[in-house]
């Protein structure tokens, strides 16, 4: 299981190697997940289930992902995820162009190098609770996140190597 304490802003992992790593999170701090609304800039606590991984295929090869049992699928420049709590793909993956508001997945400023996808407000999607909940990679200036976990690069790869499908993701604030 990951634990992550919204508050100390740290990441555990409780498996069969332990180890803790700082993370950053939502620019306006964190909330219970039944309280949070889209565009908050808060990270929704609440306990996850780790879905899967998209990877930029451009800036990181397939091979560094082979010690992660979670899958991984290539983001394509078309890929993109739906934001607007009004649209029937509110919280989904989709297909760029599209007319609602959205997410491109190819991000130019490398948060999206690496994004594992949770179980946020995702069966069924209900309207406004919030989208796009991921754990991601760490900007470079390392400012807090639209409400997302991330990482740097060098604690995420020390991440993927436990992971694995289902695996629960608890953000708490204790």
């Amino acid at each position: 299981m990951l634990t992550i304490n919204a508050r100390q802003k740290i990441l555990h992992y409780d498996g069969g190697q332990r180890f803790s790593l700082p993370c950053l999170i939502g620019e306006q701090g964190y909330i219970d997940q039944n309280l949070g609304r889209e565009g908050d800039f808060k990270t929704p606590l609440g306990a996850y289930i780790l879905r899967f991984g998209l990877y930029r295929k451009d800036r990181l090869a397939a091979p560094k992902l082979a010690k992660c049992a979670l899958p991984f699928w290539p983001i394509q420049p078309s890929d993109g995820w739906c934001d607007d709590p009004k649209d029937p793909a509110y919280n989904r993956f989709i297909r760029l162009p599209y007319c609602a508001s959205h997410e491109a997945m190819s991000r130019e400023d490398g948060a999206y190098d690496i994004v594992l996808i949770m179980s946020h407000n995702d069966s069924p999607p209900k309207e406004g609770l919030g989208s796009a909940v991921f754990i991601h990679i760490a900007r470079i200036d390392m400012r807090p996140t639209a409400g997302c976990i991330a990482l740097t690069p060098d604690h995420m790869a020390q991440l993927l190597p436990v992971l694995r499908p289902q695996m629960i993701v608890k953000i708490t604030d204790e």
